[in-house]
């Protein structure tokens, strides 16, 4: 792969209430202001992007799944609180074989202990954390020019 050219965002639990959920943590960028400059990125960088968000961790392994079929060769994601507790996102992930960077506003290895465990980051390409949400456009940067080597 010289390069990503579908990539997908996805966005768990309670990243629709960025921009107003505890800004001292995630900042006040809103998630369709970050998706928007996703968005322009990936189009200058000759990539279709897709986002997607829920609440929910059924409708999350479900979009994971359907990504293998639509041909996105590069996930950036945010599993949110679900990074700590969802092996079900992570079986999905491995299943897929898509490679992957986790993405997280706030530093997740300064915050509870309970953070500090990861679901992910073994399978995962690379991580991204406490950066906000410049941390979104970095994971993309790599992901366009990702070379399918770690």
């Amino acid at each position: 792969m010289a390069g990503a050219k579908h990539i997908l965002v996805i966005n768990g639990p309670n990243l629709n209430l960025l921009g107003s959920r505890e800004t001292e943590f995630y900042g006040k960028d809103t998630l369709e202001a970050i998706n928007a400059r996703l968005a322009k990125r990936a189009g200058e960088g000759g990539a279709r992007l897709a986002t997607y968000q829920s609440n929910s961790e059924a409708e999350l392994v479900e979009r994971i799944q359907q990504a293998r079929r639509e041909g996105v060769d590069f996930i950036l994601i945010n599993p949110a609180a679900y990074t700590h507790t969802s092996v079900a996102m992570r079986d999905a992930l491995a299943a897929v074989g898509i490679p992957f960077v986790e993405v997280h506003l706030s530093n997740v290895f300064a915050r509870e202990s309970f953070r500090r465990e990861s679901y992910f980051t073994d399978i995962a390409v690379g991580i991204i954390s406490g950066l906000g949400a410049s941390g979104y456009e970095l994971a993309l940067e790599f992901a366009l020019q990702y070379s399918g080597k770690r």
